[in-house]
């Protein structure tokens, strides 16, 4: 059986009334995506494990669910800030050009005079575009920690390559 890949999804928050209702925080572009991926496993004791949703609701400008024989208030309250996650095998196959956000943290970045710029730490939405945020181990040559890059595929995105975990930029080093 292929090893399970884990992306962290969201977490749960505080426990909501008596019967074992829990807040939850959603890490996903629109919040309520968050549902629409299952299985969900919880992080405890640093081990994955799958659970399952029996409910979900608003509640003012929160989400708050109800997952299956977690009953009280008592047991929901050991699962408050517990990590949830999907398997990566049920997220959607992209098109060409578009990746998921996960698939391009980590990745090392380098122009197209192959001067390594550092690696992407994380994306940031902007509105327009997403923007890579990329940190070099230390200050570089030019003085940089950290560049954000808009990430414009083909303007300055040439090419992904996620089996060598690299991005090709048009991107000036010294900005």
């Amino acid at each position: 059986m292929e090893q399970q890949r884990i992306e962290v999804v969201g977490k749960l928050g505080s426990t909501y009334g008596i019967r074992g209702w829990l807040r939850i925080y959603s890490s996903t572009e629109y919040a309520e995506s968050i549902f629409d991926y299952q299985p969900w496993f919880l992080k405890i004791k640093g081990q994955w494990q799958p659970t399952e949703l029996e409910s979900w609701k608003h509640h003012n400008h929160e989400l708050i669910v109800k997952l299956k024989n977690v009953n009280d208030r008592e047991l929901a309250q050991t699962l408050a800030n517990v990590e949830i996650g999907v398997d990566l095998s049920v997220f959607p196959e992209l098109e060409e050009g578009d990746y998921y956000w996960h698939d391009l943290i980590g990745c090392q970045v380098v122009n197209l005079q192959g001067y390594t710029m550092g690696t992407v730490a994380e994306m940031m939405e902007t509105g327009s575009n997403d923007v890579l945020v990329v940190r070099a181990n230390a200050k570089d040559a030019f003085g940089k920690q950290e560049r954000l890059i808009p990430f414009l595929y083909e303007q300055v995105v040439k090419r992904v390559d996620l089996t060598t975990k690299t991005i090709e930029v048009d991107w000036d080093a010294g900005f």
